[in-house]
């Protein structure tokens, strides 16, 4: 098996479909830096699902489409293939090519495909194991990778290692089933909180099943007797009805009478409040017109104190910009003085140098004559010497020296003239030396401020990015606690949702009857479904509700004849039904005093919420049951009130009417009131956990955004920075500059003094010289007297030329230098009359704004003025408005008090009224309450009969017994079976089938309780399987590395050891592990003691042992030699060549001797900037063409 080509397609740089056809051997990849080399590397890890965007040197991984040029829009997806060679079937599929493509689009969806077929990345995972390829694996190592195996942590090599050693599979394969261990453990944790749950039914089932033959044939027994009696009661109380009611329909008849004239008195007392109501919102109304109206004069006369003070301030600018108008012009004048008086001297320094010129040229003139007198001197004196050759040698030479020292002295004083000029030149280089470091030296200085202050930013945003960091941290924190609390309540509440769906608690009957809800839409659910109670009062209210909890509310007596049916057909036992259409709200409590009582906090129905509809319904079961906080107030209140009433305590103890109490422990409260609270609060808290976590997750997001925007703020800053520093460095070489000027000039000052000390030491000795000349002439003249007046004569001829010659030289000198001042001069005055222009237009340009200033001040003062015009008749008007308010105040004010004269004397005849609906009121409400009393008895006996027996005030006819008339014997019966049945304690009559169906339900889960260990214990043993195949495999293959490395570590190093250890006291499947190198003729040594190129080559060596050990198909090396010195880059290229008989090797290089030892050459260059593009030379065919 070996990788045939890559086929890259908007892939980072590469725009273009690009195609990398690949052989057996050595393939290298070149090009100049930033071209797109290692970009082929990253290409590879992505296909084969690279998931992080920074192991891919990107932000996201959208960083990965081709994002654009100045030439070039971006694409719109990302693609790359790879096609292997499957000849030898190493992958596990039937193909002999199999081809990886994964895909990005721009919109965020991608895909995976093997042979065009859209696959899972697990898919793609699986088919490389134990080959070495993946992004876990050896066959791609990229740039920066070789120093993290070697810097990294021992624990974090692990995974290259694990790779070599063939175990990556069985971990994969044992996280699995730690996977499927966690989910069967947690089933098994479900189902024993079910057979718990069941378990703990199951026992007071069973002794209820016992108790149930025994209550039965009691209460066949009673119902005889209470059905009998019930019907003579009924009769009684029906006759004392037919006598209230007609008593009450006369007090009811007075009392409308009476409420209609209330009514009509209301409705007029109400009329004239409803206008006094009306009179006073006017009055209001008026009063904040009034405050608004003064409020209005106070802010538009304090808007003229304002506008008057800016108008104040408007004139005195005006007055300012006016003086420095005067001020300027008065400049401009001076300075157009200036500069014509400037004028005048450079034209007085014109005529000067004219002159000067003139007199130069007349001087040359005559120098040129005085130099002809010298030359026929010159003759004379030669022809003497020619008569007297000895004495006109010594003479002449004599002469030569005395023409040397004029000559000598003529050119030491042109030199002084040019010193000084250099000086001068000198002195105004230095002054414009002096303003350009000045200029400069700001520079530098607002640079350096500028840099300090960005530096602070940049330091300030660091921290700010440190502290989102640290947020980010502690939100991630709390987001695993969040997502933990979420997932425990969400399994509490799918439990509970399972028992609640599954009726669990509820008698077989009822479940049965449940299953049919949705055939049966009658059917409106159990009345704790119904009913929805506070978890404070649910004991209370179970315990008034009693066997009633379990009731089928249904729509009507249809529908609970047809279940009634439905429980007889199939014999699933007996329920109670509460059809809608039969029940009424029974009253209330009759003696409402009661609910004064202390420790009463109401009737149960005024406890518990339910849907209108079923308001009846909540009235007929609990209207008449007072809830009471402890049985010590309820002892109280029975016996005052007779024990008439029926009262259930907060702790679950009830007292029944006629003094009989209940109360004791619960063995197994079922609690069915509190299941659906539960599942609600359940419910909102897992809703308030999700919430929180998409809160959470949404700050997370949000923070790591202004993390990025903070980032890219810095980056900006650092590039400001960079460009700052630039500056800066510019400004600090124009400064060094203008100090190498500056030591220029006093190194030229410093020779100019030089070289005039050395003009003063020559003509000191000139002068030396010349007086040795004339004591020559004085002894020659004694020597030779004969030819001395001769000689005198014409020496002293020429004596007189040559000083005036001198003489006249020196006059020329002085008129050069004459000039040359007068130059510089002109110079001088020609600067300062450009300064004086260049300042008067200045001054002129400035006069010009400061008029427009003054103009715009003029015209704002205008219009301020107008402003406060309009503000002083805006204050007139609200003078008027006020005068208007004041009367309008006046007579409403009148009005009113005739209207609170009318309202009085209707409130007196209202009260009248009042009074006596009160006592018709009572009178009603004593006869109703007689009335409600008597149907309550009523109510209760039907309510007793058809809760007890299901039986109707008509259906009770048929159990008419004539012999039976004997009330208080009855009741005496009726009592003594009670009281049996009552020592039997709490009957359920489904006892013996829920029982049997509990039974089966328990036995069932049971047997899927053992299932699920056993299938525990079976995961258990496959793991502990694994990890000791994995350790042995492991072990094995470490050994064969640790070999392999030693070799190949001799082999690149020429000698030296290479050693691996595991981390001791560890397991071996998670132990960290050490490299140790020790180089030929070193110590051995811990990988960061090693320099740079030595740790390249140990990393190297350990990844050529893993291939000599394991060869990967091929291996994808992303300039790892790079560290390496020649002669190293020499071993490594000859130990690669080695190994491509089991490897294919693609390596991105810079290095030569690399290059040299590759088959093939591909060369990756960007003709276009940001564009990649494929060059390629086959090596192995240039050789055979050779």
């Amino acid at each position: 098996m070996y990788l045939k080509n890559i086929e890259v397609h908007g892939f980072k740089s590469f725009a273009q479909k690009i195609n990398f056809e690949f052989h057996n051997g050595i393939t290298g990849i070149v090009g100049p830096n930033g071209s797109g080399k290692s970009n082929v590397g990253d290409a590879v890890r992505w296909v084969l699902g690279e998931q992080s965007a920074k192991q891919l040197r990107g932000g996201n991984m959208q960083d990965v489409i081709f994002s654009g040029t100045e030439t070039r829009k971006p694409l719109s997806f990302a693609s790359v293939a790879i096609t292997l060679d499957n000849g030898d079937h190493k992958l596990p599929v039937d193909f002999n090519e199999v081809t990886v493509t994964r895909r990005l689009y721009r919109s965020g969806e991608s895909e995976y495909l093997i042979n065009g077929s859209n696959c899972r990345l697990k898919d793609i995972q699986e088919m490389f194991y134990d080959t070495g390829i993946g992004k876990e694996g050896y066959s791609i190592i990229g740039q920066g990778q070789i120093d993290k195996i070697l810097s990294g942590k021992p624990e974090d090599r692990r995974e290259l290692f694990d790779e070599a050693a063939g175990i990556v599979k069985f971990k994969r394969r044992k996280n699995t089933t730690i996977k499927k261990l966690e989910e069967e453990q947690r089933n098994l944790v479900r189902v024993t909180d079910i057979l718990n749950e069941l378990t703990k039914q199951l026992g007071p089932l069973e002794k209820q099943a016992e108790t149930a033959k025994i209550y039965l044939a009691r209460r066949d027994e009673l119902r005889e007797l209470d059905v009998n009696l019930f019907l003579m009661e009924y009769d009684r109380t029906g006759k004392l009805l037919e006598e209230l009611e007609a008593r009450l329909e006369i007090a009811e008849h007075e009392l409308g009478e009476t409420k209609e004239a209330y009514d009509e008195t209301k409705a007029e007392y109400e009329r004239l409040e409803k206008e006094l109501e009306e009179l006073n919102q006017k009055l209001d109304t008026l009063k904040e017109e009034q405050q608004e109206n003064a409020l209005s004069r106070q802010q538009y006369e304090g808007q003229i104190k304002v506008l008057e003070e800016q108008i104040s301030a408007g004139k005195q600018n005006s007055e300012h910009y006016q003086n420095r108008m005067n001020t300027l012009q008065d400049e401009i004048s001076r300075r157009k003085d200036e500069t014509a008086k400037r004028k005048e001297e450079r034209d007085e320094l014109l005529s000067a140098k004219k002159e000067i010129r003139s007199r130069l040229e007349r001087e040359e003139k005559h120098l040129e004559t005085i130099l002809a007198g010298v030359e026929e001197c010159s003759r004379a004196v030669e022809d003497g010497k020619n008569e007297i050759i000895e004495l006109l040698n010594s003479r002449a030479t004599t002469k030569g020296k005395a023409q040397r020292f004029d000559t000598m002295m003529e050119q030491l004083d042109i030199r002084r003239a040019e010193i000084s000029k250099r000086t001068l030149h000198l002195k105004t280089e230095e002054e414009s030396l002096a303003a350009e470091k000045k200029k400069a030296e700001s520079t530098y200085k607002s640079v350096s401020s500028s840099i300090e202050s960005m530096n602070a930013e940049c330091v300030r945003l660091d921290e700010e990015v440190q502290k989102l960091q640290d947020r980010l941290k502690e939100q991630n924190r709390q987001m695993e606690t969040g997502q933990t609390a979420y997932h425990r309540e969400a399994s509490r509440l799918e439990s509970l949702k399972n028992l609640t769906e599954r009726y669990d608690g509820y008698g077989n009957s009822i479940r049965r009857v449940m299953e049919q809800k949705k055939q049966e839409p009658g059917i409106r659910g159990v009345v704790a479904d119904i009913i929805q109670v506070q978890k404070d009062y649910e004991l209370a209210v179970e315990t008034a509700l009693g066997g009633s909890i379990q009731n089928i509310v249904t729509d009507n007596e249809q529908t609970a004849k047809r279940m009634i049916d439905f429980l007889k057909k199939n014999r699933y036992g007996r329920a109670t039904f509460l059809p809608l259409s039969n029940i009424s709200g029974r009253g209330g409590i009759q003696n409402t005093d009661a609910l004064k009582e202390p420790g009463v906090i109401g009737t149960a129905a005024t406890l518990v919420h339910a849907d209108k509809e079923y308001d009846s319904l909540v009235k007929y079961l609990l209207g008449r049951v007072l809830v009471v906080d402890h049985i010590d107030h309820a002892i109280t209140i029975g016996k005052k009130y007779r024990h008439s009433l029926r009262m259930v305590t907060l702790e679950g103890d009830s007292l029944n009417p006629g003094g009989s109490m209940t109360g004791g422990a619960f063995r197994n409260n079922s609690n069915l009131l509190g299941r659906r609270r539960e599942i609600e609060e359940l419910e909102r808290s897992v809703g308030l956990l999700k919430k929180d976590l998409e809160e959470m997750q949404k700050a997370i997001d949000e923070n790591r955004s202004r993390r990025n925007v903070l980032r890219d703020t810095i980056a900006d800053f650092q590039e400001k920075l960079r460009l700052q520093y630039v500056e800066q460095n510019t400004a600090k070489i124009n400064l060094d500059q203008i100090a190498e000027k500056e030591k220029n000039i006093r190194e030229s000052s410093g020779r100019i003094r030089s070289e005039q000390e050395d003009l003063m030491r020559q003509a000191q000795d000139l002068r030396s010289d010349h007086s040795g000349i004339i004591k020559e002439l004085e002894e020659s003249r004694k020597d030779e007297k004969e030819l001395e007046e001769f000689i005198e004569t014409k020496q002293k001829e020429l004596e007189e030329w040559r000083a005036e010659e001198t003489a006249k030289t020196k006059e020329l000198e002085q008129i050069r230098l004459e000039e040359s001042a007068v130059s510089q001069k002109e110079r001088f005055l020609q600067e300062n009359l450009d300064r004086l222009t260049s300042e008067t237009e200045n001054a002129q340009k400035e006069c010009d704004e400061l008029a427009e200033s003054l103009k715009n001040s003029r015209e704002d003062t205008r219009k301020k003025e107008d402003g406060i015009d309009a503000l002083r008749k805006a204050i007139e008007d609200c003078g008027k408005k006020e005068g208007e308010y004041s009367a309008q105040r006046e007579q409403w004010q009148e009005e009113k008090e005739k209207r609170n004269l009318s309202h009085k004397s209707f409130f007196e005849k209202r009260d009248q009224l009042s009074e006596k609906i009160s006592l018709l009121d009572k009178e009603c409400f004593r006869l109703k309450s007689q009335t409600e009393k008597t149907e309550e008895q009523r109510e209760y006996q039907i309510s007793y009969m058809w809760e007890e027996y299901e039986i109707t005030p008509n259906s009770a006819l048929k159990y008419r017994n004539e012999d039976l008339t004997d009330v208080k014997g009855m009741k005496k019966k009726i009592s003594s079976i009670k009281d049996e049945i009552r020592k039997l304690g709490s009957v359920n009559v489904n006892a013996v089938e829920d029982y049997k169906n509990l039974l089966e339900r328990h036995t069932f889960l049971s047997g899927q309780y053992d299932d699920l260990v056993q299938a525990e214990k079976t995961l258990e043993s496959i793991i502990q399987e694994l990890d000791e195949g994995m350790r042995k495999q492991f072990a094995e293959k470490f050994r064969d590395i640790q070999r392999e490395f030693d070799k190949a570590f001799k082999e690149l190093f020429g000698g030296g050891k290479g050693t691996l250890e595991l981390a001791k006291d560890e397991d071996i499947l998670e132990a960290g592990i050490k490299i140790i190198s020790q180089p030929p003729g070193k110590k051995l040594q811990n990988m960061m003691q090693l320099s740079g190129g030595e740790k390249a080559l140990t990393a190297i060596a350990l990844l050529f042992a893993i291939q000599n050990l394991k060869p990967s198909p091929f291996c994808l090396l992303d300039e790892i030699e790079a560290a390496l010195d020649d002669s190293n880059v020499g071993r490594f290229a000859s130990y690669l060549q080695k190994l491509t008989k089991n490897t294919q090797f693609i390596i991105i290089t810079h290095r030569r001797g690399t290059m040299n030892a590759a088959d093939r050459l591909y060369g990756i260059t960007m003709q276009e900037k940001g564009v990649s593009t494929l060059v390629s030379v086959d090596l192995v065919e240039n050789q055979l063409t050779k």
